[in-house]
């Protein structure tokens, strides 16, 4: 059985953060720290059945760094990756301090094409014998993942399932106990939304806890708009509704006082957890 289970939201921003370089506007300029954003990325901390703390990333964005010490996180039992865009993809390099910590290699899942665009941005990690020195780099066993094809990691079941983003097929995430421990779980992670295939909707019912993206309130061809993202929060029907992956466009106190019951913004070091 495992205890003590929790997903810590490590960032909820959008690809520029929050605040915005160069940006006077009202959320740029807000003194509420909710509105200050990291670049969306996820924890998922657990106990496993043999009274071991795990805990698995989902992205590594370019906040890692930033995002773990905030939220006092000391290990990594693997990286779940989404897709290949920086935003998600460009903290890889700080899993060298879990490397030293833990003294293994760190897993990473991923589809084929965020693997090959793991490889050619990070050829320091994946090619090391090229290295002119013997420097300090990460160390890591990487994996493939399909949509639909679960991952068994000490207590926990991850599920890859299949999103669109724009015209890039992407992948969320279905997390769920073994054992079929409730609250947070069953638990999807689904970030940089702009469509939910119909092959997708089935893993979707049954839901205690949705992150779900929403951008901003004007239409965007790459992601879900807030009315669309209410939309299909509506129709997926999860218990708990947090809404990800925001632009400064989405101001906490404003948009969050106007979303339905039941649904609400994320923001930066929210913890989902067994209390609710």
């Amino acid at each position: 059985m495992i205890t003590d289970a929790r997903c810590i939201v490590l960032g909820s921003g959008t690809s520029a953060g929050v605040p915005t370089i160069g940006c006077d506007c009202e959320t740029c300029l807000s003194d509420d720290p909710r509105d200050t954003r990291l670049r969306t990325a996820a924890a998922i901390c657990w106990t496993d059945p043999d009274d071991c703390e795990r805990t698995i990333l989902i992205d590594a964005s370019p906040d890692l760094r930033q995002q773990v010490l905030r939220a006092g996180i000391t290990r990594c039992d693997g990286i779940f990756f989404t897709h290949n865009h920086v935003d998600h993809t460009f903290g890889l390099d700080e899993v060298r301090r879990f490397n030293v910590v833990q003294k293994t290699p760190i897993d990473i899942w991923a589809e084929p094409h965020t693997i090959e665009h793991l490889k050619r941005v990070y050829k320091h990690i994946f090619q090391k014998h090229e290295n002119v020195n013997d420097s300090f780099i990460a160390n890591v066993d990487v994996h493939p993942l399909s949509p639909g094809e679960p991952v068994e990691l000490f207590g926990l079941r991850i599920e890859p399932l299949r999103f669109m983003h724009g015209n890039l097929p992407i992948l969320g995430f279905r997390v769920e106990a073994d054992d079929g421990q409730d609250w947070p779980f069953p638990l999807a992670w689904c970030t940089d939304v702009s469509d939910i295939p119909d092959e997708t909707r089935p893993r979707l019912v049954g839901l205690e806890t949705l992150f779900l993206d929403m951008l901003r309130e004007r239409k965007h061809y790459t992601h879900l708009s807030r009315d669309d993202a209410v939309k299909e929060a509506y129709a997926i029907g999860a218990r708990r509704t947090w809404f990800i992956h925001m632009a400064h466009q989405i101001k906490h106190a404003n948009i969050d006082a106007t979303l339905p019951e039941g649904m609400a913004l994320a923001w930066d070091g929210l913890t989902v957890d067994w209390t609710g």
